[in-house]
């Protein structure tokens, strides 16, 4: 009896499997009130007056790029939608997975209570199998959503540390993606800790042989029976590549699960022919994870992932063997755009990111808070590394706000740890103790022990526990873990402005003060931004793997495109990006772009000429040429005038070059006399004309709701080329099936929402968003004295039923593969050698002189402030003939130290030191010996300089903690190092 009772149990059980389990994207066919009463949780709610919506959306979107960031909307707002179930899914589990809201949530299902989400930011799930209706019978979900600044978490009256006016845009709602799950009864669970308390499949590899193309594969899978059966489970799993190829297929754990039982099988196999993941080759495989019982499949996960080894070691970052330097972005994670806020359509997140490698970065640092799936799984595709935070203001913290930090980290490694382009958590905005980064570190080490990711901080100089650090403006180095600075270049520079010499005219540092500083750091034009990155990278390169013992692993600029926080200046919003807030390019993309084509030394060849060629008769100028070259020559109108004076190992500048018509060129060569590359500008003609043209997308353009076209409008001359100082005002109508999101430029409100809006610098873009109805779109574009432009596009239809689609919102999107995979050649070469200090002496405080070659940060000697006692003399391992020392010395940044150097005794060196964002390099007379002086030959005077303020005031450091502003007779020494030449 018992026999035939387990043999109907089965029968049953694998009855339900039939409907197999599904993933339903659940965006569609929601509704909006921005009202507040409580009968709106009530299934018969009549909401047919209500807003129709298509999710992701944030209700207060209009105020993206519109108002600054303080004062975008807030408020209690309510989200509903009806849907049904397909009758076959009955007997199976229902569970809803929402990828993040803003703020806090109150969630019903059918009139009934189902939870409360209030971080803001990590994806949750609930399990409504009790209460979900099938077949013909209507199902209703309500959700209350608050999204004040001020919101409290209900169980202990504390706020969030990151509901911060800074950084942390409120666009409230509904912003990310849902989806609706129906699984067996025997089911793999889902990665969603949050209320479901479950961990889901994770999927990591070891045993990596890069020349081989072998790894092998590890799959776990969390097994939850809520089947009445006893069952003995076989775990399989089968490895497809993106062409759907399976490559290999093995089996795991066999194992008995009983009722309510939950069990984590696993399985691993070596598998050959692997194509590695890597930096702008977004290679992924589908690996699916099966439970069979008797052979017949009862559940089925596919699980997207990519294989790639990493290494942190020697102050360097290893990826599949090789050393790359960190060069990208600190991005606000809201990574939004006007009008529309983050919740923008998975191919134009693609969109986004792919710009960021094609500029050559390598490495998102998202900012503070955790990214949102799409954003994460974008990365994985376009092939760009990522920085994942948890979720932070400033600093440490305690109590209730850390362990809230806690468990942010925790959901978000469950809910992300199979996502290679992670490559770094990081688990604090800046220095929290050694304490807490163990605290962090551990729930790493509990969740992802495996998938090759180092957990770090922002400074975290000296930490025992840290895996990585760096500082936000300036250069570090370790001979240890790897020091990469956090976002290092803070200026801002408006895409309307070109340089002094263009219309509208604007120098840098003209415009409103804030805080009382210098304005020229916040308010410069495209010219001078440029300028100021390359000079900021090469601080950075210049100390990159291949120059010593002691290196830094690169630094990500802030921010890549425009973003509604943390503004200075006149605008309500940052300018620093490489793109704007539309991602048109800005020039310092293609500086970056020039710089960054390498892993760590530049591998391409490249050349870019700043700015354009249409000025005014009489104008003369300084011509700025960014290049890998070793020499760049310039001509205007084949008239050569000679080569750049080269600075900052990038930049090549040539003084008062007098306009002409025509064109001017660059030519790049090497040390031996070929050229090697080239660029040319040449003088548009009069604007005759506008052009449409909508940025190219992978995937049609769908009727949802949701889906955006991206269209660009520019202002052409009678050859069609792009009119560069054109600042004319462009009319838009609209006919068809979409709405109209806009564009934005400088001016009343940015033009946000606005028809009539004008190009800057010749080009301009604007946002339309698709309806439910597909059908054909006619926009024109019209400006006095042109000739107007139409586009005419065109929305295929959207398929749901009962509000449910299998069409998922990144269906269809390829992956980038176009740098290839990793170079299997190195990617620097040794330029020097360093010489060990084995001890050293000093006119004062000699037993803390070792702390001036201690590979840690925080730490220095310094002289009790008599410039007769200002010098320290380091004994070498072994007699060198010294040619370079590197310094890193307190007050780097706004101080300059008269120094003189001797090798032996004989003077090698004397000259005040260029202050720097960190390190810099004497060069010194080639001189062999064993001991090396360094003394001060007279007192310092700090510049008088406001450039190491944050714009609410607070003073950025430059060097060690103490103040040595009004030290005149003091040197200070954080790091010392040695060189001779190879």
């Amino acid at each position: 009896m018992k026999q035939l009772c387990f043999l109907f149990l089965l029968f049953l059980l694998l009855q339900s499997t039939q409907a197999q389990r599904t993933k339903y994207n659940f965006n569609s066919d929601w509704k909006l009130s921005l009202q507040d009463d409580s009968i709106y949780a009530k299934k018969t709610f009549a909401d047919s007056y209500w807003k129709n919506i298509t999710l992701p959306y944030a209700w207060n979107e209009d105020d993206a790029f519109k108002k600054d960031i303080a004062d975008l909307s807030t408020g209690i707002v309510w989200y509903r939608k009806h849907f049904r179930l397909p009758a076959n899914a009955k007997g199976q589990k229902i569970f809803l997975e929402f990828e993040g809201i803003r703020q806090a949530g109150e969630f019903y299902v059918n009139g009934k209570f189902i939870g409360l989400h209030e971080n803001g930011v990590m994806a949750f799930g609930f399990d409504i199998t009790e209460l979900a209706e099938f077949g013909d019978i209507e199902n209703v979900i309500a959700v209350r959503i608050d999204n004040s600044w001020e919101y409290r978490e209900k169980a202990t009256n504390s706020k969030f540390q990151w509901e911060d006016k800074n950084f942390n845009a409120n666009y409230g709602g509904i912003s990310k993606n849902v989806y609706l799950h129906v699984v067996p009864k025997v089911y793999q669970t889902l990665p969603l800790y949050n209320n479901l308390k479950t961990t889901g499949v994770y999927v990591y590899a070891d045993n990596y042989n890069i020349k081989a193309k072998t790894a092998t594969v590890h799959a776990e899978s969390e097994v939850k029976n809520e089947s009445l059966a006893k069952l003995n489970i076989t775990y399989e799993v089968q490895v497809s590549d993106k062409d759907g190829k399976i490559i290999k297929t093995f089996t795991g754990d066999k194992t008995m699960i009983a009722p309510g039982e939950i069990k984590t099988v696993k399985a691993a196999a070596a598998v050959n022919g692997l194509n590695f993941w890597s930096w702008g080759y977004g290679y992924l495989y589908n690996v699916q994870t099966r439970l069979t019982v008797n052979n017949i499949t009862i559940d089925e996960v596919t699980t997207t992932t990519g294989f790639r080894k990493t290494e942190f070691k020697n102050g360097m970052i290893y990826l599949n063997d090789r050393v790359i330097m960190v060069h990208g972005y600190a991005q606000r994670t809201s990574n939004e755009w006007p009008a529309v806020g983050l919740s923008v359509p998975a191919w134009l997140s693609d969109y986004s990111n792919g710009l960021m490698v094609e500029s050559n970065g390598n490495l998102v640092r998202w900012m503070h808070i955790t990214p949102w799936k799409q954003d994460i799984e974008s990365c994985d595709r376009v092939g760009l590394m990522q920085s994942m935070q948890a979720g932070d203001a400033e600093k440490d913290v305690e109590g209730v706000r850390w362990e809230q930090r806690k468990a942010v980290m925790r959901d978000a490694i469950i809910y992300n740890r199979n996502n290679p382009s992670i490559i770094f958590y990081e688990c604090g905005n800046e220095s929290i103790s050694d304490a807490h980064m163990q605290e962090m570190k551990d729930i790493r080490n509990t969740y992802d022990a495996k998938g090759g990711r180092a957990i770090g901080s922002r400074e975290m100089l000296d930490s025992k526990v840290a895996e990585y650090g760096g500082e936000m403006l300036y250069t570090n180095k370790s001979a240890h873990i790897p020091m990469w600075a956090m976002e290092y270049s803070r200026d801002e520079g408006s895409r309307k402005y070109w340089d002094d010499y263009t219309p509208p005219y604007h120098k840098d540092g003209v415009g409103p003060l804030h805080n009382g500083q210098d304005a020229s750091a916040y308010n410069r034009n495209m010219e001078s931004h440029a300028v100021e990155n390359v000079k900021r990278w090469f601080e950075f390169w210049n100390e990159r793997p291949g120059t010593g013992k002691r290196v830094s692993a690169g630094g990500v600029n802030i921010v890549f495109s425009e973003t509604n926080t943390h503004h200075r200046g006149v605008d309500n919003y940052r300018r620093s990006g490489e793109v704007d807030a539309l991602r048109i390019i800005k020039e310092n993309f293609y500086a970056n772009q020039v710089m960054w084509d390498g892993w760590v030394n530049p591998e391409k060849q490249h050349i870019h000429i700043i700015g354009h060629w249409n000025y005014l008769p009489g104008v003369k100028k300084d011509i700025y040429v960014v290049s890998t070259a070793a020499k760049v020559e310039l001509k205007v109108n084949g008239t050569s005038l000679g080569f750049g004076t080269k600075s900052d190992g990038f930049l090549f500048t040539f003084k008062n070059v007098a306009w002409q018509l025509g064109n001017i060129s660059a030519k790049g060569y090497d040390e031996k006399n070929t050229v090697v590359c080239s660029d040319q500008l040449t003088t548009v003609g009069e604007p005759v004309a506008l052009r449409l043209k909508s940025i190219k997308r992978p995937t049609d353009f769908i009727a949802d709701g949701h889906d955006l076209a991206l269209v660009e409008v520019e202002v052409i001359d009678a050859k069609g080329s792009r009119c560069p100082t054109a600042l004319n005002m462009i009319s838009y109508t609209l006919d068809g099936p979409a709405v109209w999101r806009g564009g934005m430029a400088i001016g009343p409100d940015n033009y946000i929402l606005s028809q009539q809006f004008p190009v800057e610098g010749g080009v301009n873009r604007f946002l339309i968003r698709s309806t439910t109805s597909p059908g054909e779109i006619k926009i024109t574009a019209t400006a006095d004295g042109l000739k107007p432009a139409t586009l005419t596009l065109t929305t295929t239809p959207f398929v749901t039923e009962g509000g449910l689609s299998k069409i998922l919102p990144s269906a269809g999107l390829p992956s980038n593969l176009q740098r290839g995979p990793t170079p299997a050649t190195p990617s620097y070469t040794i330029t020097r050698t360093p010489i060990n200090i084995i001890k050293a002496t000093a006119g004062a405080h000699a037993d803390s002189a070792f702390a001036s070659y201690d590979d840690n940060e925080l730490s220095d000697w310094v002289n009790d402030g008599k410039l007769n006692t200002a010098w320290i003399e380091y004994d070498l391992e072994r007699a060198a003939t010294v040619s370079e020392i590197t310094l890193k010395l307190n007050n780097f940044r706004s101080r300059s130290y008269p120094l003189r150097i001797t090798v032996d005794g004989k003077e090698v060196y004397k000259d005040s030191t260029p202050k720097s964002l960190g390190y810099c390099t004497l060069i010194c007379k080639p001189t062999k010996g064993k001991k090396v002086r360094i003394e001060l030959v007279k007192e310092t005077i700090s510049a008088a300089t406001t450039t190491g303020m944050e714009v609410n005031g607070k003073k950025l450091d430059d060097g060690v903690g103490r103040n040595d502003a009004n030290a005149k007779g003091t040197l200070s020494i954080i790091e010392a190092e040695i060189y001779e030449k190879l």
